[in-house]
């Protein structure tokens, strides 16, 4: 799909998914949100079958599934775009995979919208950074959306 810095973002396949949970599971941020095994294996082959995007990045020196992103294509309000999920693998972190696999993102919700919309938990200030320097704005909070004692930020980019 694309290629950048040692970096490669693809579509997912089947044969990806599972080893892509096992180390979800194992990272901080899911684990607060009680995200097991056998729950992301069922919601990611959901998204692969339903036809949702699915984006594996490879990394040159570290392998394969480094990281990945699921996009909704009428997530947000059933009319825009909205990015589910994105997750780097810890031993992957400050390679640029998170930004490669956001720029394939947007290119492909801009071939359908002019919005791109996401939610980030408020207690996840480095995600909240990473976003606001790609152009994401926050537009609004959910209180005790997921979690009782979290709000999740609505934050969007208009896509250009």
């Amino acid at each position: 799909m694309s290629r950048s810095a040692g970096i490669t973002v693809r579509p997912v396949n089947a044969e990806d998914i599972a080893p892509t949970c096992a180390w979800m599971v194992r990272v901080p941020l899911w684990q607060r949100y009680g995200l097991a095994e056998a729950a992301a294996l069922r919601m990611l082959e959901a998204a692969l079958a339903g036809g949702d995007l699915l984006l594996a990045a490879d990394h040159d020196e570290r392998g394969a599934r480094a990281g990945f992103a699921w996009g909704m294509p009428r997530g947000a309000f059933g009319r825009s775009p909205y990015l589910r999920l994105i997750g780097v693998r810890p031993d992957c972190t400050d390679l640029g995979i998170g930004a490669a696999l956001l720029d394939a993102v947007e290119d492909w919700a801009r071939a359908e919208a002019t919005d791109l919309f996401l939610l980030v938990s408020d207690f996840n200030a480095d995600a909240q950074r990473f976003y606001a320097r790609h152009g994401y704005v926050q537009i609004g909070a959910i209180p005790g959306y997921v979690l009782p004692d979290v709000t999740e930020i609505l934050m969007r980019k208009q896509l250009n």
